[in-house]
C-alpha cells in the first residue's frame, strides 16, 4: 500500500527577477519552452496537485491552465511569501516547492525527500556544495511561524528553515540537476544548439 502523503506541487515564479533585466523569468524559453514548464513537467509526475505562484503577467500564467496563487503580501518580499500564500490558500498537509528557474530537477525529488526528512517539517535539497533553500518539502505546521518571521521583516529562506528544525537532503549524485537560471547569459548558455 501506499504510504505517500498528498503533497502540493509549488512553482515559485513570483519575484522581481531583477537580475534578469526584470523580464518574468519563468515565461523565457528554454530550449522552446517557457522554464516553468521544464519544472511543472518534473513535478506534477511526483505530486498529486501543481500550482503556480505568480504576481506578474497573470493572464499569461491564468492560459498556463494551473491554479495561480499571488502573493497576500505587498511588493514581492520573496519566496517565503510565496511560500506562506500557497500554504494558506490551499488545503494540503505537504508542500513541494521549486523555482521556476531550475529546469533540470531530479525526477526523484519528491520520493527523496520523503525518504530522508524522518520526523522534519522541513527538508530541503543539497547539490553537495550548496543548499537549495527554495527547494523544498514543507509541511504546513510551519505557517504561524512562517507569518511571524515575515512580519519581524526577515525574508531568508535558510534562516526560517533552519529556525523550523529541517535539515538538508543529499543530492550530490545529481548536482547539474541544480543548476538555475540567473540571468539572459544563463539562459542563452544553456540553450541546445542545433
Amino acid at each position: 500500500m501506499n504510504q505517500q502523503p498528498e503533497i502540493t506541487g509549488v512553482i515559485l515564479a513570483g519575484g522581481k527577477a531583477s537580475r534578469m533585466g526584470g523580464l518574468d523569468k519563468g515565461l523565457q524559453e528554454l530550449n522552446g519552452m517557457p522554464l516553468w514548464q521544464h519544472v511543472a513537467k518534473t513535478l506534477a509526475a511526483q505530486t498529486s496537485t501543481l500550482v503556480i505562484s505568480a504576481n506578474r503577467s497573470l493572464d499569461t500564467w491564468h492560459a498556463s491552465g494551473y491554479k495561480i496563487i499571488q502573493d497576500t503580501m505587498p511588493d514581492y518580499p520573496g519566496p517565503l511569501a510565496g511560500m506562506l500564500s500557497a500554504m494558506t490558500q490551499l488545503p494540503s498537509e505537504w508542500f513541494l516547492f521549486c523555482p521556476c528557474d531550475t529546469p533540470f530537477i531530479p525526477a526523484s525529488l519528491t520520493e527523496r525527500f520523503l525518504q530522508h526528512k524522518a520526523s522534519a517539517q522541513v527538508v530541503w535539497a543539497f547539490d553537495g556544495e550548496r543548499d537549495h533553500p527554495a527547494i523544498s518539502l514543507v509541511n504546513r505546521s510551519v505557517i504561524p511561524a512562517l507569518e511571524d518571521y515575515l512580519e519581524s521583516g526577515e525574508r531568508r529562506v535558510m534562516v526560517f528553515l533552519k529556525q523550523c528544525g529541517g535539515h538538508r537532503v543529499d543530492f550530490s549524485d545529481v548536482k547539474s540537476a541544480f543548476i538555475n537560471v540567473n540571468t539572459l547569459v544563463d539562459l542563452q548558455n544553456m540553450q541546445v544548439k542545433s
